[in-house]
């Protein structure tokens, strides 16, 4: 069983294409220390038949990349079993449009939040009903484990977290629980686990215990401080407000990695352009690498 990386960047992908910011400015230069990354999207499964989480604006060039998802065995084939949004955010679901070429209806896993907000709030979900079509499945929220047909050997389990729905959700500034979910990805053959959370503003005891009991733990790395986005004038808002639970500072994402066994494999994904830890050699990396904790990249695979 493989987990493959097939995006890393938050929403924009890095560089983004109208920043300028230190960071973009350097991976467009070729800076040695900045690598380009795509938008945040992993793949689960294997060697042929995989499960999509969550379908990035970036979906095309992550497949071209990722021969394995191409396993070509007729004139149009794909190694895309089923998808899965962790949430209803651009980021995360927009590439479910490139997927319309498809011959059978598209077996999409979400909470129902997420449908309701694919389904009127930006109904991607209604537009695919003129192609392919969606062969929808609701996400049980209860702890109840649950597969994916097509992929061999895993086993799911879905957790609502506390972070904040797409903006043009009705509840925007009302969460519900199942507008943001992590995952536990378990492989029935061996037992072991990953929990995977690319969106992840506050560690309630259900996602402790999720971390906690991991073989890997990759989480949210969008922001280094709470406060980045409006020190170096992009927002008003503070990472924690938008959802995203910073990595330094006291109660930071840092911290609660520091807490799990020494054994746990841990990883930061779904970074923004201005998070410093993309530059290799900035203090920030150093710091994040001392912790023992690993930053994402496109590419990345992790057998568990």
């Amino acid at each position: 069983m493989k987990l493959r990386v097939l995006g890393s960047a938050a929403g924009g992908g890095f560089p983004q294409w109208n920043c300028n910011c230190v960071q973009c400015t350097a991976v467009r230069a070729g800076s040695p220390n900045h690598r380009a990354r795509t938008q945040s999207s992993v793949a689960v499964g294997g060697p042929d038949d995989w499960l999509l989480v969550n379908a990035s604006p970036d979906i095309l060039t992550q497949l071209q990349r990722s021969p394995a998802l191409q396993p070509a065995r007729a004139v149009r084939d794909t190694g895309i079993a089923g998808v899965l949004l962790c949430d209803g955010q651009i980021d995360h679901s927009t590439g479910l449009y490139m997927l319309r070429e498809r011959g059978t209806p598209l077996p999409l896993w979400t909470t129902r939040p997420a449908h309701d907000d694919l389904s009127l709030g930006n109904p991607i979900l209604r537009v695919l009903s003129h192609y392919c079509g969606v062969a929808w499945n609701e996400l049980p929220l209860d702890g109840t484990a649950f597969t994916i047909p097509g992929v061999a050997d895993l086993r799911l389990t879905a957790l609502p977290l506390d972070s904040k729905p797409a903006p043009y959700s009705p509840h925007r500034e009302s969460p519900v629980p199942g507008d943001n979910i992590g995952l536990v990805f378990e492989n029935v053959a061996t037992g072991r686990r990953v929990f995977y959370a690319p969106g992840l503003g506050e560690i309630s005891p259900a996602v402790w215990e999720a971390m906690s009991t991991a073989d890997v733990v990759m989480v949210d790395g969008t922001f280094w401080t709470d406060d980045e986005m409006i020190r170096l004038g992009f927002s008003q808002k503070t990472g924690r407000s938008i959802g995203h639970l910073p990595q330094s500072g006291a109660g930071g994402m840092l911290e609660w990695l520091g807490r799990l066994p020494a054994t746990t494999r841990k990883l930061l994904i779904h970074i923004n352009n201005t998070n410093p830890i993309l530059d290799e050699a900035s203090p920030e990396r150093q710091a994040v690498e001392a912790a023992g904790v690993e930053v994402s990249f496109d590419g990345l695979e992790i057998s568990f």
